[in-house]
């Protein structure tokens, strides 16, 4: 079922990349299904596991841990591997684990099967990176990534609600049988559609380690944990925010969540040829905006109609600015990009527990009013971090370069 003929010249590329990035967005699609639609249906889950509404919250957090730790060692562990039979491999542990979660006796058997789909998460984002990249021309490579990436945002706006409504009307259960359906659906696009790439020589394990200790990628790795810390400490309390300071009624978040959710999908294809672009002028420029947009929410989080706009600009920002540190981070790491790109996924995923738990303590020791200044200066940070590397660089290439006579 394999396209026999390898990748070669620009003209193939732009013919053969519509499928094969339909294929991985798909894929994203269902990975970020099965994240996020355990929120939907925890109370489902731990009334039929018989375990506390808290502990059944532990399979997010494990997940999380799954992706942030699991990931980079995953894919070390299969860097010789074919970049297309890794992708195969992968989504085949992603059916596994899912197909595990329907069957889980238990509420230890379900957690093994949340860590072991988390396992594909980042590799899968890291490796798929990769592939989206090098199916364009170069001046196209951060709009490639922002496609694959647009199926992690819709997931967020049809497939978490239609993974909750099903598991509500169902059982949890076939919200997870309907996500392996969906895996298995990507494993034959990937089979029938991601062509047989010309496999660069793999780096040994020790230089990929080594490629991840440059300096300059430590401060962007960095820049993604402060970035996604900013967001999720707002954005993990978003509903008692909405509810107790700006006064909707709880079922009107829903609703507001998908407005957020379709910001988020215009922001990610917005972002992505921005960056295609100019790179990092449009990465620090959306963390600027963010940082603006975060303070405001401070005032317009008492009135209805503000806050839902500033959720709305607020969702495009953050997710415009992904897909150019994507390829920043992945060029930052040339011997190493795919192990390079599945670290930025686990320093976000670190950046979002951070969040969330900074989150809890400005709650508990100041107040919910003060989650949006807190995210500005989290973001804050994240953007001086961004215009330090960027003077380095440009320093480096000012050094770098022959002086004329």
């Amino acid at each position: 079922m394999e396209l026999s003929h390898p990748v070669s010249g620009k003209s193939a590329a732009r013919q053969s990349s519509s499928l094969p990035l339909l294929s991985l967005t798909i894929g994203a699609f269902a990975i970020g299904m099965t994240e996020f639609v355990i929120m939907g249906i925890l109370p489902n889950v731990a009334q039929d596991l018989n375990v506390s509404i808290s502990a059944a919250g532990q399979l997010i957090t494990m997940y999380a841990l799954g992706v942030a730790v699991g990931a980079p060692i995953l894919t070390m562990l299969t860097h010789k591997i074919p970049q297309k039979q890794l992708l195969c491999f992968l989504m085949g542990l992603f059916i596994l684990g899912n197909a595990i979660s329907v069957i889980a006796p238990n509420y230890a058997v379900l957690m093994g099967a949340r860590m072991l789909t988390a396992l594909t998460h980042g590799t899968f984002f890291g490796v798929g990176a990769v592939i989206a990249s090098s199916l364009v021309p170069p001046d196209k490579r951060a709009g490639a990534v922002s496609m694959m990436m647009a199926g992690l945002t819709i997931s967020n706006i049809i497939g978490v609600p239609l993974g909750t409504f099903i598991g509500q009307h169902m059982g949890w259960r076939a919200s997870f049988g309907t996500i392996a359906i969906m895996g298995v659906i990507t494993l034959i696009g990937i089979m029938i559609f991601i062509p047989k790439l010309k496999q660069e020589k793999s780096a040994p394990i020790r230089q990929q380690i080594a490629a991840l200790a440059n300096r300059r990628l430590q401060l962007f790795l960095c820049i993604a944990v402060l970035g996604n810390a900013g967001l999720f400490a707002i954005f993990t309390y978003i509903t008692p925010l909405l509810v107790k300071v700006t006064g909707f009624a709880e079922h009107n978040v829903t609703w507001i969540l998908v407005l957020f959710g379709c910001g988020v999908t215009i922001g990610n294809m917005v972002g992505g040829k921005l960056a295609d672009w100019k790179l990092m002028p449009t990465i620090l420029g959306l963390y600027f905006i963010i940082c603006i947009i975060l303070a405001l929410f401070t005032f317009t989080v008492h009135n209805q109609i503000a806050a839902v706009v500033t959720i709305f600009l607020w969702g495009a920002a953050s997710f415009a600015v992904f897909p150019g540190m994507q390829v920043r981070i992945m060029g930052l790491a040339k011997s190493a990009p795919a192990l390079a790109s599945t670290t930025s996924h686990s320093a976000g995923n670190l950046g979002n527990a951070t969040g969330a738990f900074i989150g809890g303590a400005v709650i508990t020791h100041l107040s919910l009013t003060a989650l949006p200044w807190v995210g500005s200066t989290l973001v804050g940070l994240a953007l001086i971090l961004g215009i330090v590397c960027h003077l380095a660089d440009r320093k480096y290439a000012a050094s770098a370069s022959p002086v004329s006579n």
